[in-house]
């Protein structure tokens, strides 16, 4: 079985900075919004002066649910949509907590988790502590 082609352009480069270990998002030049998923341009303004920043990474659960697995195939998982400070939402999953202990309205801070080579951005609530 051959190995699927990586995808090019800015998924290709999103996809290869996750894989490093670094989250990124776009910022458009114009207008000044943020943007995630990445994309060729601006989905606000039209503007192809898009470049890719650090964002802060911290954010607010929007939605939140479990999905139910048994656990011979690794149990329950939270699935959350987040709003980041930035303005831009992510779909991702709060890991230090129990599925069902993931509230709408918690803030949580994003990282990325490398498994087998692959970049996966996760969350983590935040405790209050300053980090």
């Amino acid at each position: 079985m051959s190995q699927a082609t990586p995808p090019a352009g800015v998924q290709g480069r999103h996809l290869a900075e996750l894989d490093q270990g670094r989250f990124l998002i776009q910022r458009c030049q114009d207008c000044g919004q943020h943007i995630y998923y990445p994309r060729e341009i601006c989905p606000h303004c039209g503007s192809k002066a898009v470049e890719f920043v650090a964002p802060s990474g911290r954010g607010t659960v929007y939605s939140t649910t479990v999905v139910r697995r048994k656990p011979a195939e690794g149990g329950d998982y939270n699935v959350a949509l987040v709003d980041l400070d930035e303005g831009v939402r992510l779909m991702s999953r709060v890991e230090n907590l129990a599925p069902d202990a993931v509230q709408i309205g918690q803030r949580v801070k994003t990282r990325v988790l490398l498994k087998d080579g692959k970049g996966l951005v996760v969350c983590d609530a935040e405790t209050g502590e300053e980090e």
